[in-house]
């Protein structure tokens, strides 16, 4: 729905859209098949790059985005409440309600929650289908635009999109970790990127659609100008009175099923950020991630597209870093021979790498990665000219940087 913003019609935000996914999928997809054949999650593969201390760095980056996208979903679950109640209830409530809706199905554990995402996506579907099909005919109501977008709105849309995909690369072993080691890596990878790739593609070319037409709907904007996404969805489903009503209830519940699962994440990076947390029951990180995504939700809702691309903008510098480093590691240095991380090493620190050159390599490489920014409060030298490339840049540099740093790392240390 941010595409208008950059003049950007349906058909090139849609463009833009397809192949930034499809290209930026590819990461998290990869980095899901080595959670089998290593047996571990995300950040504990990290170890093997970021050493056992330094490794906190990209563990509180992780901890900031998996809640920040949770911040976006509660807000968009609270907005959605609201609009269904004609705005008897606020979208604050809508927020607390919602967020009270994940620490539950938290609480159950990973089977639990496995089995709810088999199924949550199907009211879903059905949802965004109807919406569709009773907006249809206004969705042909299409903003137009005189020139060509420049190259720069081309990349720092299509930056956005990234900072949506590349974050899952932080996460994707925490889920197949669960998978035999002797399952296939190609049907792991087929079914990471058809499952993480086919939802944004449908769904982002639908909210453009639907961005590009609020100008012209009356209708549409009046409730979008009270509540947002919510307001939107609820003035799209109108036609089918009531039952489109309880479908903006099931949109507003079917994002659960993201919450929890980065919920999840959340608890899993908390054992991992001090030793002791790991006394802790997982349960009281939920509690706490609870009472932080509560407060700043309520914050973010008051501006929110300002803060989703404020959010998104930054998160795709960081983890574009940090997979260029695990992916360096793994295909340099361990020859993507998943037997040469060594199990017994994972949690002693004489046996791990120091991690400086990890964090050296990331660090360094925001040297060019700072010009090349094009966000509301920063827009650097490079990127007046080429738009937003910063994430493109904080990979192919970290990954250049890291070969000899790492390289002189285990020459100094033998690690």
């Amino acid at each position: 729905m941010l595409a208008p913003l950059y003049g950007l019609d349906l058909r090139n935000s849609s463009l833009i859209i397809l192949f930034f996914i499809l290209l930026t999928t590819i990461l998290p997809a990869y980095l899901g098949t080595l959670g089998p054949k290593i047996g571990m999650r995300q950040m504990i593969q990290a170890r093997y790059s970021f050493g056992r201390y330094l490794v906190c760095v990209p563990v509180l980056l992780n901890l900031a985005t998996t809640v920040g996208f949770c911040v976006i979903m509660v807000v968009v679950g609270g907005q959605c409440l609201s609009a269904v109640a004609n705005g008897n209830l606020s979208v604050n409530v809508g927020i607390v309600i919602t967020a009270l809706l994940t620490l539950v199905i938290s609480f159950c554990g990973f089977s639990v929650l496995h089995v709810y995402e088999r199924f949550a996506w199907i009211p879903a579907l059905v949802a965004m289908a109807v919406a569709a099909g009773t907006g249809g005919r206004h969705l042909r109501n299409q903003a137009a635009y005189d020139q060509t977008p420049p190259a720069s709105a081309v990349f720092t849309y299509g930056m956005l999109i990234a900072g949506y995909m590349v974050p899952w690369a932080c996460l994707s072993s925490d889920f197949t970790a669960y998978l035999r080691p002797d399952t296939s890596s190609r049907k792991v990878f087929a079914y990471a990127y058809a499952g993480l790739a086919t939802p944004p593609i449908l769904l982002m070319t639908l909210g453009s659609a639907i961005g590009n037409a609020i100008p012209n709907m009356p209708a549409w904007q009046a409730a979008y100008d009270r509540t947002l996404v919510g307001g939107v969805l609820d003035a799209m489903l109108s036609p089918a009175g009531g039952f489109g009503k309880f479908l903006v209830v099931l949109l507003s519940f079917s994002l659960l099923g993201n919450l929890c699962a980065t919920s999840y994440s959340v608890s899993l990076n908390l054992q991992l950020l001090v030793p002791w947390f790991l006394k802790v029951p997982r349960y009281w990180f939920s509690l706490v991630f609870t009472a932080v995504v509560i407060p700043v939700g309520i914050r973010a809702a008051e501006d929110f597209f300002v803060s989703l691309e404020n959010f998104l903008g930054l998160i795709g510098y960081w983890s574009s870093a940090f997979v260029a480093v695990v992916l360096v590691e793994h295909f340099w240095f361990r020859g993507g021979d998943c037997a040469r991380y060594e199990p017994e090493a994972w949690n002693d620190a004489k046996l791990l790498p120091w991690g400086a050159a990890a964090l050296g390599s990331a660090v360094l490489s925001f040297g060019l990665v700072i010009p090349s920014m094009a966000q509301v409060w920063w827009t650097g030298p490079i990127a007046e000219t080429t738009g937003d490339i910063g994430f493109e840049l904080a990979f192919v540099v970290t990954g250049l940087l890291y070969v000899p740093l790492r390289t002189l790392e285990k020459r100094f240390t033998g690690r």
